[in-house]
């Protein structure tokens, strides 16, 4: 899509259109001494009505710009009308945004294999992502017809399971009153959201009901309640409500659970099309050792970097803080060495206010070289998006193929990586 149909876009990067910035832009892609980017980047955050961390869009927007984020990758699902407020709150401070989404797969094959791919409880359930989107403020027809049938679906299902938990309640003596209306209306009355933009999550369903019991039962009352409700004994202090919440996913809201409803995703390519509509890198978020024991599709590097390759999957992803340095350095260093793209993100998809510089779990540092992989893959990402506003050609092309302009993997991504980090420095550097 052309730039001059995403209008906040236009107005946000008018300064780095003039003659003169991006002569200065080329100059700098171009010379021995180009700019290398420095300081933290992060490339998957989810802002509210998604669940997450902040409070609202103005909280993200603050935190950004005290922990001096150099560059902000916002990957929602599946509405992305916040992205301009958040991208104009973060525009003074000079942090490059990148855009993207999050969408939940299913590849057939691995489900009838039982073989678990990037989610440790669901085998053949995978996340993807796309990374530099530019066509999502006004969609094209392929993209639109396929965010329809995702948001038709996410909503049929997330309807089911708020009247079966309510049923469950109530037959538990917890008259909860909890509707999908009901719960979107607190979403938005929490974060200060558009209606239309609320997407239920089962965190937002589960916080809910948690809400409502903490409201309805005293706390001295609450473990009788749980266990009625659960089947079994909570594990959980009677006031800690995220671990309420958790355990009302575990014991009511999963396979096999009395609120269950049986999940209904796009097929893989499917999904990976959505991102090639919006404009955008499929990319590939790797769990790890954030799982114990690590999933199958994942247990040895060199084969998920050939199924990311017979995927066409020419990006990955890290959530540092799931991983300790060791395998962390292991799989980045590795993925990288094969040509293939790497960033990473916090996603802060839960309640917890870590920091938005990714670590290590524990908050054990990111190893140096793997920090400068992360940098590298932002500053693709970002050379990316601006050429796709441009209608020029990206990292990758509207079926996924790799720029053909380069020799190989590592001048594809040097290329890239200098225009980028050109880029960000000039955007700094504007008034």
């Amino acid at each position: 899509m052309p730039l001059s149909s995403q209008s906040f876009i236009r107005e946000l990067f008018r300064p780095l259109l003039t003659w003169e910035a991006l002569a200065t832009i080329r100059k700098q892609a171009g010379s021995p001494d180009a700019p290398v980017l420095d300081g933290a980047v992060n490339t998957h955050i989810h802002l509210p009505p998604n669940f997450c961390a902040f409070e609202n869009v103005t909280d993200a927007v603050r935190l950004a710009v005290d922990q001096k984020l150099r560059v902000v990758g916002m990957s929602n699902y599946y509405d992305f009308s916040v992205y301009s407020e958040f991208t104009r709150g973060i525009a003074p401070a000079r942090i490059f945004p990148i855009f993207g989404i999050e969408i939940i797969t299913l590849v057939k094959e691995l489900v009838e294999a039982g073989i678990k791919i990037n989610d440790p409880g669901n085998p053949g359930k995978m996340y993807v992502c796309g990374k530099g989107i530019t066509r999502f403020e006004f969609l094209p027809p392929e993209a639109a017809d396929l965010m329809n049938r995702i948001r038709t679906t996410d909503s049929q299902r997330s309807d089911a399971v708020v009247a079966r938990l309510a049923d469950v309640f109530e037959r538990n003596g917890v008259r909860t009153g909890l509707t999908p209306g009901a719960i979107k209306g607190r979403i938005v009355a929490k974060h200060g959201c558009p209606p239309a933009s609320v997407y239920l999550q089962e965190r937002h369903i589960a916080m809910a009901f948690q809400e409502v019991l903490f409201a309805q039962v005293p706390e001295g009352q609450r473990p009788e309640v749980l266990a009625r409700l659960f089947g079994t004994p909570s594990k959980a202090a009677p006031d800690a409500a995220v671990k309420i919440q958790d355990e009302i996913r575990s014991h009511l809201m999963k396979a096999g659970k009395p609120a269950y409803v049986e999940e209904t995703f796009l097929p893989f390519e499917v999904a990976r099309r959505l991102v090639l509509a919006l404009g955008g890198i499929p990319c590939y978020p790797v769990l790890a050792d954030g799982a114990n024991p690590v999933c199958g599709y994942e247990a040895s590097v060199e084969s998920l970097i050939a199924s990311l390759r017979s995927l066409g999957l020419h990006a990955a992803e890290f959530i540092p803080l799931r991983n300790s340095p060791e395998t962390l350095a292991t799989y980045v260093r590795s993925i990288r060495k094969a040509g293939i793209v790497v960033t990473a993100g916090t996603e802060h998809n839960t309640l917890d206010r870590v920091p938005l510089a990714p670590t290590c779990r524990g908050g054990a540092p990111i190893p140096d070289d793997v920090q400068a992989i992360f940098r590298e893959g932002a500053c693709v990402l970002a050379a990316h998006q601006f050429r796709s506003w441009h209608d020029l050609d990206g990292y990758v092309d509207s079926e996924g193929n790799l720029n053909s302009s380069y020799e190989d993997a590592e001048s594809r991504i040097e290329a890239f990586s200098r225009l980028g980090a050109a880029l960000i420095s000039c955007w700094s550097k504007q008034p």
